[in-house]
């Protein structure tokens, strides 16, 4: 299995990601003889051996597509073995650490792997990654999956503790990137690692504490453009909204603007009948105008709350429709901070 070099049928021993839905996919090993249990029903890996990537699997009770693996892929379906970092924060430590081909690149502490699948894939096919893990377990089963995946040759696995004993590198990393507790023990070993010529560091930091420590190391040691970002993934509900189309007759101009809850409670009278207990009107404090409060009756009898702006299209000839993106009152939390800096030659 390689997870950069592209071959188009499943071979046995591949590592594949079983796509059931957007939020329901599993990273397998195909096995001859094996079989996986699924929402609908059993999959055997003889049934996707030698298909193609790609291409539709029936189960029993459904089907289910085999995809071939990507970092992103990979990030989303991984055994976790520790927190993880996510595309959204890869994509900006990718692109801050200027990862390109040939380059070559220092990470602690290693974890589930997920961004050093990522950074493996930016700097192929000549660069390099050192990456250091203190835990002797967790380094050994990640040694094993690059190995799985065919990146072995890519990547040198080290289980050590950079804090306390450093990277015992130097003169030989385009970039460093660290998620440790304390980092700024790490510093003064990362520095040395960086070439003489410069380079880029990234700290992720989970708390803002962490990260004013870390900056104040880094400004000691000579690093520049010090910088610390944060990514956050904002979401948008798409709502279609209707909404009555304005009169600019001369008649209309003479006399008073158009109040739109008038024209709101106008179309909602022409559509119930007199004394239909479906729609109830208050009088406002501070206006001449009525805001209502639209009820509606569903099959069973029972009233059910429906927007205003819902019974203004009744009558499409008379509407104007667009579509909006409105965000979420509340946001996810983050993840994390991320700190650059720029060493400079000398």
């Amino acid at each position: 299995m390689s997870f950069h070099k592209y071959h188009e049928k499943v071979q046995e021993g591949d590592t594949v990601i079983l796509y059931l839905g957007y939020e329901n996919m599993h990273a397998i090993q195909i096995k001859r003889g094996a079989v996986f249990q699924t929402k609908y029903g059993a999959l055997k890996h003889n049934d996707i051996i030698g298909t193609i990537y790609g291409s539709r699997v029936h189960c029993p009770k459904g089907y289910l597509y085999v995809l071939y693996p990507t970092p992103e892929l990979w990030t989303s379906n991984l055994p976790h073995r520790t927190q993880i970092l996510y595309s959204t924060d890869i994509s900006v430590v990718s692109l801050q650490l200027d990862l390109k081909p040939g380059a070559v690149v220092v990470e602690s502490g290693t974890g589930s792997a997920s961004l050093s699948h990522a950074i493996i894939r930016s700097i192929l096919p000549d660069g390099h990654l050192y990456t250091f893990e203190f835990h002797k377990e967790r380094a050994q089963k990640a040694e094993e999956e690059f190995k799985d995946h065919g990146l072995s040759e890519y990547v040198t696995v080290t289980h050590k503790d950079v804090c306390q004993f450093g990277f015992d590198l130097e003169d030989v990393a385009d970039a460093v990137f660290l998620d440790l507790p304390v980092p700024w023990d790490a510093l003064p070993s990362a520095k040395k690692a960086l070439k003489k010529q410069g380079g880029r560091i990234c700290s992720f930091s989970p708390c803002i504490e962490q990260v004013q420590k870390t900056c104040a190391c880094l400004d000691e040691l000579g690093f520049e453009e010090i910088s610390t970002m944060e990514c956050l993934v904002r979401n948008y509900d798409v709502r279609t909204i209707n909404l009555p189309n304005p009169e600019f007759s001369k008649e209309k101009s003479k006399s008073q603007p158009t109040d739109t809850r008038k024209m709101e409670q106008e179309d909602m009278d022409t559509d119930s009948p007199k004394g239909d207990d479906s729609v109830k009107c208050e009088e406002s404090a501070d206006t001449n105008s009525k805001a209502c409060d639209v009820k509606d009756k569903n099959q069973s009898g029972d009233v059910l709350d429906v927007p205003s702006w819902d019974y203004i299209g009744r009558k499409s000839d008379a509407n104007f429709t667009f579509k909006s993106g409105i965000s979420l009152g509340r946001m996810p939390g983050h993840t994390g901070y991320l700190t650059f800096a720029t060493l400079y030659p000398l």
